[in-house]
């Protein structure tokens, strides 16, 4: 059985900085090969973890709908969406990438979404570890998209906002029941005095259970610039330090 991580938080607040450097501990720590699984819309996870995109499953759901009445006698819907669903797995050194992408066509998430969740069961069953980098916000929440996983990080920068953002996701998620095993708050960009007691409160206020503090890094921002992964990051780097180290506690 795989062990599944999802991210998930306010937009902006480095939710798929924090996905990457997931994925960087994990291989770093020999914990692969890691499903990497880019659910939110506006694609980027490709671009921290250096690989490029073979095709989405918004793509593949387009496709099968337009080649719907060319299909072989005998060939169901669902298995032509299986194969070209597997024919979107970016392979990369000690991970691979599904992402989700955008429908084409008309219509809403709805489909996709179902299709990724299935698939991301079927697919699983390959890897030791499964890491979702989630919609920004909470709709991912209602469309069950991030559920079945044994890790959510709740993730939110140094800000009131942020932070009572993820009590809102946290507070979501028990009321819709979903099949979480633990919920965890993270918080990214700490500056070096660390965090302010007002932040601490709220915090507290919100009953987050604080995993980590991931400090300020030039370093993120800098090879963001320059198109470096995280996988460059040399060992130096705070940011890294603090993944390596939150990464530890949510290993089988």
């Amino acid at each position: 059985m795989s062990v599944t991580i999802a991210v998930a938080g306010k937009g902006g607040t480095g939710k798929t900085t924090t996905s990457g450097l997931i994925i960087s501990s994990l291989r770093k720590m020999n914990k692969t090969p890691v499903l990497a699984i880019d659910a939110d819309p506006n694609v980027n996870l490709n671009q921290v973890l250096g690989i490029e995109i073979e095709g989405t499953i918004g793509q593949a759901r387009e496709e099968v709908l337009k080649n719907i009445d060319k299909l072989p006698a005998g060939v169901p819907k669902e298995s032509y969406l299986e194969l070209k669903i597997q024919e979107s797995v970016s392979e990369g050194e000690g991970f691979d990438l599904l992402v989700m992408g955008r429908p084409e066509g008309q219509g809403c998430y709805c489909y996709t979404n179902s299709v990724l969740r299935k698939y991301t069961d079927i697919l699983s069953e390959n890897y030791e570890y499964v890491v979702i980098d989630s919609e920004a916000g909470m709709e991912h929440l209602s469309r069950r998209t991030t559920q079945n996983v044994d890790h959510l990080l709740l993730i939110s920068d140094a800000a009131i906002r942020g932070i009572q953002t993820a009590g809102r996701i946290r507070d979501l998620a028990l009321e819709l029941e979903l099949k979480i095993g633990k919920m965890w708050f993270v918080v990214t960009r700490v500056p070096p005095s660390g965090l302010d007691e007002i932040l601490k409160s709220e915090i507290k206020k919100q009953k987050l259970d604080l995993l980590a503090a991931i400090p300020e890094d030039p370093l993120i921002h800098e090879f963001d610039l320059n198109q470096r992964t995280v996988f460059e990051l040399p060992k130096e780097s705070p940011a890294l330090k603090a993944a390596l180290t939150m990464t530890e506690q949510l290993k089988r």
